[in-house]
């Protein structure tokens, strides 16, 4: 059941039922060169797509394909409206849903740099007597099986998009290296995305990924998440099992008890 599809009386019905949206938000961003710009709401879009087929009684809004990724300007295609324009975007959108009569809100995220923006406007949400649920796609993913963990571009996003359409990952440059250079200094060198390495431990500097890999994929330290690992099988397996997450998490959240509630 997609919002763009339907009609105002069938989103009337559908209120009198439910008051909880799937809303899938993305980026369009570097994701190495063998990866598409696309790729944060690709992802977000075909779960989607999955979950509808699983569970046709959840509405599911048009996905954001635009988020915030100030940190992979510099790569050609990359477009970030930050995390103020993310908030303010996210912001309206919600807050006309609650209006309507929407209580429960769920974004499939795609891009950990939207996170800040997510976060406040839930805060804002729950003010208003209202829960936002985010389920960062990749994390989840990553918990539910280890194997599938990864990184920025990595096997993992490469199995899921993969998984997406194979077409859409280029095979001449997937055994790219992440060829990460130690821009700021050899006594600091580059750890994981704009972080260094001091005494064992991390510090972040920040400053555009570009000027640490001229690739664009990172695997944040941990270094078997090459794409090379990825194949068409572990993003399908990958993807079956968020969908049914997606669907199990927002069939509980829908009978959660509202803020102020109980």
């Amino acid at each position: 059941m997609f919002l763009e599809r339907i009609s105002y009386p069938e989103v009337q019905a559908y209120l009198q039922k439910s008051q909880t949206v799937l809303l899938p938000v993305g980026s369009l961003e570097n994701h190495g060169k063998h990866m598409p710009l696309g790729t944060d709401t690709l992802i977000p879009e075909h779960l989607c797509d999955l979950v509808d087929a699983a569970f046709p009684d959840l509405l599911i809004a048009p996905p954001l394909h635009y988020g915030a990724t100030e940190d992979l300007r510099g790569f050609p295609g990359t477009i970030s409206i930050g995390v103020e324009g993310l908030r303010i975007l996210l912001t309206t959108i919600l807050d006309q849903l609650f209006d309507y009569g929407f209580r429960r809100f769920i974004i499939l995220n795609g891009h950990g740099g939207n996170s800040k923006s997510i976060d406040q406007a839930g805060m804002h949400l729950y003010h208003r007597g209202a829960y936002l649920a985010c389920l960062n796609w990749w994390l989840i993913a990553g918990q539910l099986n280890a194997e599938w963990k990864g990184g920025h571009g990595g096997g993992e996003e490469t199995a899921a998009i993969l998984a997406v359409d194979p077409s859409l990952v280029h095979q001449a440059f997937i055994h790219l290296p992440e060829n990460m250079r130690n821009d700021v200094s050899d006594e600091l060198p580059s750890y994981s995305w704009t972080s260094v390495l001091f005494q064992g431990a991390s510090v972040t500097i920040p400053r555009p990924v570009c000027s640490i890999t001229d690739n664009g994929w990172l695997a944040h330290g941990m270094g078997s998440d090459a794409p090379s690992r990825a194949t068409e099988a572990m993003g399908q397996e990958m993807m079956t099992a968020m969908c049914r997450y997606i669907c199990d998490f927002a069939k509980a959240f829908s009978r959660a008890p509202l803020p102020g509630n109980p």
